[in-house]
């Protein structure tokens, strides 16, 4: 294997390294060949984030991204004016409406959506992916089925589970959950596994976009043909079996065209998108969206002045999915977060979308996706490299940095992963440990316990961080480290290794070490 730089060296942080090409254009999601003169300015990038202040190396993004300062300004600023949304008369209820409503907007264009009719926006992947088993809930019959895999999230397996486990028994009626394997070895999810499991009476097939887990990018394009061919019965005639997806790994990193890719149903969350706010985002085709059953009732979602004793009629799409007050601020501040993430990627010394009403073109998302997605794969690949020479270590999904998407999972022999994980802490690297919600997979693999350690990578990461890791892991390989009792270095006077942020602030004492007996928290979502 190639190997990465020695470590602490930062290196050319406009982007070295191998390039690929990533998952076929007709997928509607693709990791892009973007040549290095147009790859993202990452100096420039680190500039308008806090974290580099704090000395932080912020390896956990598959967690939760970063916030940059302008987003966290942009809350601040709103709070003077905040009124709520809909059906207010004062002029600042007219303005916060509007740029609720623009959020709506903007997201649908990043993803190329129709329009805001086919969005809804809930407080994060999790709840989207329940709101679509609770509105699909009536509509399975006595002997459906419903096919995901063994690699997803727990929030795409669980509430299919309980469903077919828990709830619809409870009406009499039985529906399988049927999961497809992947391969141990690469990865992979097995196609023709799926291809056995999905036949005439499979209402949905769930799948993930990428595992954040095994970090392998799922041929979308592939399944959707499965799902397409299967012949199931709808209620609206067509005979095909529903596609979610579970894009929580995808969006963030990769361009992604609904109209291309053909979901039925897409689910993401902003604060793996900088955004800090619970927000996540159900994407539907728009007439599955008007004949469904909403997930939640009451307030917004009812229209205006039409509840009868025996009649109650609902709002127009989309506010049809916004039961009550929703977080109106949180909405707001995670479309401007969309536009931040074009202006990072395309012009990070000067803003053109954030701030601003400007139609978000697809040509300039796909170009600044495409530019994310060469840096993560760049900071991907030189992880995998280097982590592959240190002995005793398994790295878990495909070994080809442009199949997966940004993150690194492993174990060392010998060690546990949430020592592991604390031993890096202890090294000033921020990674994860546990299963990451991920259940199914590390048992499929056998692993005791079901966890592992993870790497993540995002736009603001650099080479030298990549590499710092990288030796840290080889020295807790090799038992030259103090591991979690050892003494940790103040968060402020960790040495930055690449750029420093804009406005240096003064350091301040970080978050105190949890102790050894502490539970892991669980992923969020």
């Amino acid at each position: 294997m190639r190997r990465g730089r020695p470590p602490g060296e930062t290196g050319n942080l406009r982007g070295t390294g191998p390039m690929g090409p990533g998952p076929d254009r007709a997928d509607g999601a693709e990791g892009g060949h973007v040549s290095t003169e147009a790859m993202l300015d990452v100096r420039a990038v680190r500039r308008h984030f806090l974290f580099p202040g704090r000395g932080r190396i912020a390896l956990n993004n598959a967690a939760s991204t970063q916030p940059p300062r302008e987003l966290l300004d942009l809350f601040r600023s709103l709070g003077p004016d905040y009124e709520n949304v809909h059906r207010g008369q004062s002029a600042a209820s007219q303005a916060m409406t509007s740029c609720f409503e623009e959020s709506y907007d903007t997201i649908a264009r990043f993803i190329g959506a129709p329009g805001r009719a086919s969005i809804a926006l809930y407080r994060n992947a999790t709840e989207a992916v329940n709101a679509v088993m609770y509105s699909l809930l009536t509509e399975f019959r006595d002997g459906d089925n419903v096919v995901t895999t063994m690699m997803e999230h727990n929030s795409n397996y669980v509430p299919w589970y309980a469903m077919c486990q828990e709830i619809l028994p409870r009406f009499g009626r039985r529906v399988q959950c049927r999961l497809a394997r992947f391969d141990p070895v690469t990865g992979q999810l097995d196609l023709d596994h799926l291809a056995s499991l999905i036949d005439a009476r499979t209402k949905l097939v769930c799948c993930t976009g990428a595992s954040n887990f095994l970090g392998t990018r799922n041929p979308l394009g592939t399944i959707r043909a499965l799902a397409d061919a299967s012949g199931y019965s709808q209620p609206n005639g067509e005979r095909r079996s529903r596609l979610l997806v579970d894009g929580a790994q995808l969006v963030p990193g990769t361009f992604t065209d609904v109209s291309a890719l053909g979901p039925d149903y897409l689910a993401f969350s902003f604060h793996k998108m900088l955004s800090p706010f619970g927000t996540g985002v159900l994407y539907a085709r728009e007439e599955l969206l008007a004949s469904a059953l909403p997930f939640l009732y009451g307030g917004d979602m009812i229209a205006e002045g039409r509840v009868f004793p025996n009649h109650v009629e609902y709002n127009a799409l989309p506010w049809k999915y916004a039961a009550g007050t929703p977080n109106i601020l949180g909405s707001v501040v995670s479309g401007q977060a969309l536009r931040l993430l074009l202006d990072l990627a395309l012009t990070p010394k000067r803003p053109a979308y954030f701030g601003t009403s400007k139609p978000v073109g697809r040509e300039a998302v796909r170009d600044a996706m495409s530019r994310v997605a060469a840096w993560n794969l760049l900071l991907t690949a030189r992880a995998l490299d280097g982590l592959g020479s240190i002995p005793g270590i398994t790295i878990y999904g495909p070994r080809d940095p442009a199949q997966r998407t940004s993150l690194v999972a492993f174990n060392l022999a010998g060690h546990d992963p949430v020592s592991v994980a604390r031993a890096l802490d202890q090294a000033g690297i921020e990674s994860r440990a546990g299963c990451h919600c991920a259940t199914l997979a590390h048992h499929a693999l056998g692993l005791t316990p079901p966890a592992s350690c993870r790497l993540s990578f995002y736009l603001y990461n650099t080479p030298g961080e990549v590499d710092r890791a990288v030796a840290a892991v080889a020295e807790i390989a090799a038992g030259q480290t103090d591991g979690p009792a050892g003494p940790r270095t103040h968060p402020g006077s960790w040495r930055l290794v690449s750029w420093p942020p804009r406005r240096p602030r003064a350091s301040r004492p970080g978050p105190a070490t949890p102790p050894p007996s502490a539970p892991v928290p669980a992923a969020s979502r």
